[in-house]
């Protein structure tokens, strides 16, 4: 019926919206624009432009060559770095992991008979998928606040100054999705299949009750007087 469809629909587009996410936060974590050199100075002709990401630096020249070279060592990067490394993977296993338990609850899976246990297994799978946005926030916010606070402290050097890079929005983008779709999981999914299920409600008729001698009680009876009753 109706909300059957809907209940469908809505588990479809919490779905796709959550694994977009999820994507996009390992495009994230794999991009080097985390930090980018900024522009600051008087003279518009910048010789190269330095990209700074989780696990790799890569300087880009102005006729287009690009070199890139890895972190030799994980314990010299700064703690935000380190920091973000940790906390994105543990983002991109926890979106993995809550796309097969979605998977396993979701109504276009025979995985899973009941009913009602689909419907708290799609709800678990919508907790994951917040978790992993959350996971991913921390990160974002602590780089972008570094950047911006040491863009604006003059004892930075302008050749250190950095400025948000696109794999911040990109992460960004990647938390707004799995925040929507996870919470679309949660709640409008879950109503809507409590909505199915009790929309026939069961209504059961007063059972009859036995007297002693086999008859039924009287009580469930209405005596009128007979019409042929002489009046006094």
């Amino acid at each position: 019926d109706g909300r059957t469809m809907l209940a469908a629909c809505l588990e479809f587009l919490g779905l796709a919206l959550c694994v977009s996410g999820s994507l996009l936060v390992m495009v994230s974590c794999g991009m080097p624009m985390w930090k980018v050199t900024a522009f600051i100075d008087s003279n518009i002709v910048i010789a190269q432009t330095i990209w700074d990401g989780l696990w790799m630096s890569c300087v880009v020249q102005s006729t287009g060559q690009m070199q890139c070279k890895l972190h030799d060592s994980v314990l010299a990067l700064s703690s935000d770095l380190q920091t973000a490394r940790a906390l994105t993977v543990v983002a991109a296993v926890v979106g993995v992991a809550a796309l097969t338990v979605t998977v396993t609850g979701a109504q276009c899976t025979n995985c899973i008979k009941d009913e009602d246990l689909k419907a708290r297994v799609v709800h678990a799978g919508g907790v994951l998928y917040v978790l992993s946005a959350l996971l991913m926030l921390v990160p974002l916010c602590w780089m972008a606040n570094n950047i911006i606070v040491d863009f604006h402290d003059p004892l930075v050097p302008s050749s250190q100054k950095r400025e948000i890079g696109a794999a911040i929005y990109v992460g960004w983008a990647a938390t707004a999705l799995l925040l929507l779709g996870g919470v679309l999981l949660c709640t409008s999914l879950s109503r809507a299949l409590r909505g199915v299920r009790g929309a026939y409600p069961l209504k059961y008729n007063p059972t009859k009750t036995i007297s002693a001698t086999g008859d039924f009680d009287n009580k469930h009876y209405c005596f009128l007087p007979s019409a042929f009753e002489p009046i006094s």
